[in-house]
């Protein structure tokens, strides 16, 4: 207890680091104040119930905002929606694989692209939600001008959030678009534990304490996933230049095991309303499409895990074969005179790198898969669907993602200024040797 109270005291002793956490929690505070803003001309007492299915998740990424009609109704999720595009893009199009080879320029003009196409992507979500979320009965003005006024402030309400998110990232600590995504994420757990307790009543104090000991685990599980990666040996070749002698140490590229974070999930969840959807529309006509709707509409149901776990393992090999590139690796390898030890530069280091990434890819998406499904296990073992949420899935992963983030930035900051660690045991310093083996 003493060595966390003079890490906090070190933490806030640092005034760039106090000034960057105080940014942080400010700008937050203006983000979940936001959400809770409903948008002119809706009666907030008329609204639906809460969403559902891939509404839910949305809503769950956005602290609720989503349902609740705000402002920020659609939140950042324009702007992922637009990156993950670019992204792609610059995967198959020469155009903008250019522009990320040119630097900084070429950087700035993506994010420009980024930023029309969010606009964009904005106005077609705004109309869908509008229509689809907001019922008649609650807007209580002219529809035309409800619909108008709300497609502005709902694009500016993006634009606004994704502004948080850049000034988070420049002045505060940690990414800031994933330092939203896990506020909003976090907002629910004080009412899901909440849920719990009452749902045990009161003699059930020992199977929450229970819970959360499975939790504790499930949650340095996830932990484990997240920072495991398989070392790849790379000597560099000595080098004389003016007489000095440059070169010729061992170092390592930490290829990761589970490389492609949680997109496979967000990918599959995204399908996975396909089969139910589909099947409400053949319902009346065939018994089999109203099985197929029956069954994939409880996520809870073996048919639904089987197949969401397939997809995400698929999913997890698609999206690291698009973003991790074997044969880029090599070339910059030999273009700065480094080898694999035993393997021949070129060709032959990137098929070497190729099958190590093969070889962890599939364990890696395997754990992945069932981190994915844990909270319907959750669920069938008698936890509330609110806290079993935190289980697993895309809020545990990405809640886990940007803690460690978040601390690997302070604890930098602690050590720049010659200050013990947050970790006695140094696993949050970025040393090599700290990753963990897989």
């Amino acid at each position: 207890m003493k060595k966390f109270i003079s890490t906090v005291k070190n933490i806030f002793s640092i005034e760039d680091l106090r000034i960057r956490i105080l940014n942080t929690i400010g700008l937050l505070i203006v983000f979940r104040i936001g959400s809770y803003v409903v948008l002119p001309g809706v009666d907030p007492s008329r609204l639906g119930e809460a969403a559902s299915g891939i509404f839910g998740l949305i809503d769950t990424f956005l602290g609720g905002s989503f349902s609740r009609a705000s402002i920020f109704g659609l939140g950042i999720m324009p702007y992922i929606s637009a990156s993950i595009v670019l992204q792609l893009l610059t995967v198959g199009v020469p155009y903008f694989q250019k522009l990320q080879k040119d630097g900084e320029s070429g950087r700035k003009r993506i994010n420009q692209i980024t930023r029309v196409l969010t606009i964009l992507i904005t106005l077609a979500q705004g109309i869908g939600y509008i229509t689809a979320t907001i019922p008649d009965e609650a807007i209580v003005i002219d529809k035309t001008l409800f619909m108008t006024s709300a497609l502005i402030l709902l694009t500016a309400g993006t634009m606004f959030c994704m502004w948080i998110g850049e000034k988070i990232t420049e002045k505060g600590i940690g990414n800031g678009i994933s330092m939203l995504i896990m506020i909003g994420i976090i907002s629910a757990l004080p009412g899901a534990i909440i849920s719990e307790s009452l749902s045990k009543g009161g003699g059930g104090i020992l199977l929450l304490l229970l819970e959360a000991v499975i939790l504790f685990f499930v949650v340095v599980g996830v932990v484990a996933l997240t920072e495991a990666v398989r070392r790849i040996p790379v000597q560099y070749a000595k080098q004389v230049v003016g007489g000095k002698v440059y070169g010729g140490q061992r170092q390592y590229i930490p290829i990761k095991v589970n490389a492609s974070g949680v997109m496979p999930i967000i990918f599959a969840q995204s399908l996975m309303f396909l089969p139910a959807l589909i099947a409400q529309i053949w319902a009346d006509n065939s018994d089999i499409a109203s099985y197929i709707g029956t069954t994939f509409s409880d996520f809870t149901s073996w048919q639904y895990n089987l197949v969401f776990a397939l997809m995400i393992i698929l999913f997890t090999f698609f999206y690291t074969a698009i973003t991790v590139n074997p044969e880029q690796i090599a070339e910059d390898m030999k273009r700065n005179g480094g080898f694999v030890p035993g393997i021949k530069p070129g060709g032959p280091t990137g098929d070497f790198i190729d099958n190590i990434i093969s070889r962890i890819t599939l364990p890696g998406s395997i754990l992945l898969a069932l981190v994915a499904i844990m909270p319907a296990f959750a669920i069938i073992a008698g936890v509330s669907s609110e806290f079993a949420q935190f289980y697993g899935g895309t809020s545990l992963l990405i809640m886990v993602g940007v803690i460690l983030d978040t601390l690997r930035q302070i604890e930098s900051y602690l050590l720049m200024r010659h200050y013990e660690g947050m970790m006695k045991s140094g696993n949050m310093k970025n040393d090599p040797s700290s990753y963990a083996v897989a």
